[in-house]
């Protein structure tokens, strides 16, 4: 298992490289020119010979490679260079907003699971009965409406209205995290609700389960000790791909709630045409997804028997 994990990560820088590399091609091929862009942001009329010396003080005037290759090196021993905008160091800055969108994305997580498993095994014991059709009709709804338009709704109805919870995020952490959370949960939870019923569903029209039921064993025992065992890889794996992209930052949420997140980070960084702090985002967008993978592969490897790496024997 070392080995596999092993050769699994070698197998990855180059893709990691891959990425870092386009994306730092596509910014720098982008139209607008960062520096002339932060002085007329900031309201400055300058000469040129003070836009040159300023790029040339950024490494901009250095050939693409080379600047690439500068960067790659800066970011393997940590050093990611410096904001256009704060001019402050980016990696510090970057580290300093994990935490905000470490702690959604465990809270939004949390509230998915615990929504999304009951629901998705009621509505697959349930099947095709009331509370199937209830539990599809509302699932069907929140997966169908967008973020922006769910979080408009729970702040018009929870924070407007009822006053229940602050619209933007406050001085009160506990509260102001409410409503990114449900935000985010909706439509994980709306999504993965109809998964989890697909993947019962079907594993409870197996020959195994048909003949457990024969056998005389109880409906909890089967499902609980033997659907879910072979089910469980379905949940993990659109657990994995949630945790991604909310590590990632779920940009829109972050902004509508002014949750000082990576996500609220990456967009303001875009807005300010900010490259070192984008280039910053994408490639820990890269690592985290490339990790997700690597975790996902080897809990597969506990979960299911079946499945093997390496040339393992099935």
């Amino acid at each position: 298992m070392r080995k596999y994990i092993l050769k699994r990560l070698l197998q990855l820088i180059p893709v990691l490289i891959g990425i870092t590399f386009l994306s730092f091609a596509m910014m720098r091929l982008a139209g607008g020119d960062a520096v002339t862009y932060m002085y007329e942001n900031a309201g400055a009329v300058v000469s040129q010979d003070i836009i040159d010396e300023t790029k040339a003080e950024y490494g901009l005037d250095r050939p693409f490679l080379v600047q690439y290759g500068s960067w790659l090196g800066g970011m393997i021993t940590g050093d990611m260079g410096e904001s256009y905008v704060s001019h402050k160091d980016v990696y510090e800055t970057f580290i300093s907003k994990l935490p905000a969108t470490l702690l959604l994305t465990l809270t939004s997580v949390l509230v998915t699971v615990l929504i999304a498993v009951p629901l998705g095994i009621l509505s697959a014991v349930k099947h095709n009965r009331w509370l199937d059709y209830v539990i599809r009709f509302f699932s069907f709804v929140g997966n169908s409406m967008p973020n922006f338009f769910a979080a408009m709704v729970l702040v018009y109805f929870l924070s407007v209205k009822l006053k229940f919870f602050p619209a933007v995020t406050g001085s009160n952490l506990g509260q102001s995290i409410v409503l990114p959370t449900l935000t985010l949960a909706i439509s994980m939870a709306s999504k993965y609700t109809r998964q989890v019923r697909a993947a019962v569903l079907e594993e409870m029209n197996k020959p195994y389960v048909l003949g457990a039921k024969a056998r005389g064993v109880r409906g909890s025992v089967i499902v609980w000790e033997s659907v879910m065992k072979v089910s469980m890889l379905t949940i993990v794996t659109l657990l994995a791909l949630s945790i991604g992209s909310l590590l990632g930052g779920t940009a829109i949420v972050e902004n509508i709630f002014m949750w000082d997140g990576v996500g609220k980070l990456a967009v303001d960084a875009i807005t300010m045409r900010d490259y070192p702090m984008i280039q910053a985002y994408v490639a820990w967008m890269a690592v985290i997804y490339v990790l997700i993978n690597l975790i996902t592969d080897v809990i597969y490897h506990y979960l299911d028997p079946r499945v093997r790496f390496g040339g393992e024997g099935a």
